[in-house]
């Protein structure tokens, strides 16, 4: 049968399952998973059978192994005696010939062991804890892929933490922004930032940290947001094109219909804004700019839509010059922004 995509995966979910109930002491909500896994397709069935087979198979080659041995520690008839030492000879060539059933039963013998020892092997890199921090410079956003499969397109100025166990996916972003394209494993993810969790249902979706909130937007899936700070409550169930802000505060919710392609637009150093304060439109234009934006606590509070390109100084002056409420001021420290004074108040120059 030819190996796709989706057979690779069932079968490494196999492996994975397996390797749990071998260990035992699953609990009663993986015991749950682990049946639903099971019963909701008959090539997941099939795979954890041929899996049990293999280890069975392994399990039978060690018990001929001591018969194996023993036959290959008896002298043969006509042996060389134990005190001669005999020198190499050269044997002639022989016809092939087919194997005799021992030695075949041998070699098969040998293929489950190898094979259960890849089983293992796969199901130790899942059971050994991984933990690794990821931090992307100023000006330098990257792209990061997980362990598992996961791709993680990491702002400029971010920084976020992975711990990976045998039954959980744990990710603390620590600060700025990061989108996570989620690869799809028994294993559940969750995303911790700034007391919010938002647990991945088979998604793709991006998670920003600004001044007073924290914003999460799903591009594909859904995510459920909860409570970090023990009460569980589930403060957010979004899905596909749905956007959410949560405030550090209170957790207040306010919940809206999102781009998608706005949401994920900043991967190509696009700033994309819709009634955003211009100081959360700054910090995203100062991760990745030598020039910074100054922007002063009134003009701060301005809320603004826009779509420009990052990189592109001119431009974000030019945007800013057309607001009539605002005036910009270079210098080698950067460009200020501040209110425009009332007229006849001597509004300072461009």
């Amino acid at each position: 049968m030819e190996r796709t995509p989706m057979t690779e995966r069932i079968s490494r979910e196999a492996l994975e399952w397996h390797a749990l109930q071998r260990q035992g002491g699953l609990g009663a909500t993986d015991q749950a998973r682990f049946m639903d896994w099971l019963v909701s397709s008959p090539e997941h069935l099939r795979n954890y059978l041929a899996v049990g087979r293999l280890a069975a198979d392994l399990a039978e080659a060690m018990r001929a192994t001591p018969l194996d041995q023993a036959e290959a520690d008896a002298p043969a008839a006509g042996a060389t005696p134990s005190n001669v030492i005999a020198w190499p000879i050269k044997r002639a060539r022989v016809a092939s010939a087919s194997p005799s059933p021992r030695r075949s039963v041998r070699l098969r013998h040998l293929a489950a062991a190898a094979g259960l020892l890849l089983v293992l092997g796969a199901a130790a890199r899942i059971a050994i804890p991984h933990s690794e921090r990821y931090v992307a410079a100023h000006g330098e956003p990257r792209s990061i892929e997980l362990p598992d499969g996961t791709v993680v397109h990491l702002n400029a100025e971010s920084s976020l933490r992975i711990q990976f166990g045998l039954t959980g996916r744990r990710v603390e972003l620590e600060r700025g922004q990061a989108s996570f394209v989620v690869a799809d494993e028994y294993r559940p993810l969750s995303v911790h930032a700034a007391g919010l969790q938002v647990r991945d249902i088979g998604t793709t979706f991006d998670v920003s940290l600004q001044r007073e909130q924290a914003r999460i937007g799903v591009a594909e899936g859904r995510v459920q947001v909860i409570g970090d700070d023990g009460d569980g409550g589930l403060l957010a169930d979004l899905r596909a094109g749905q956007g959410a802000r949560i405030a550090y505060r209170d957790h207040a919710v306010s919940i809206s219909d999102e781009d998608v392609d706005t949401m994920t637009a900043w991967w190509t150093r696009r700033i994309v804004f819709r009634n955003e304060s211009l100081r959360d439109v700054a910090d995203q234009f100062n991760r990745i700019n030598t020039v910074r934006l100054d922007v002063d606590e009134a003009a701060g509070t301005l809320r603004l839509t826009g779509n420009l390109r990052g990189d592109d100084l001119a431009s974000m002056r030019a945007f800013l010059d057309e607001q009539p409420t605002l005036v910009t001021q270079a210098s080698s420290a950067g460009i200020r922004v501040s209110v425009r004074a009332e007229q006849g108040g001597g509004a300072s120059p461009h």
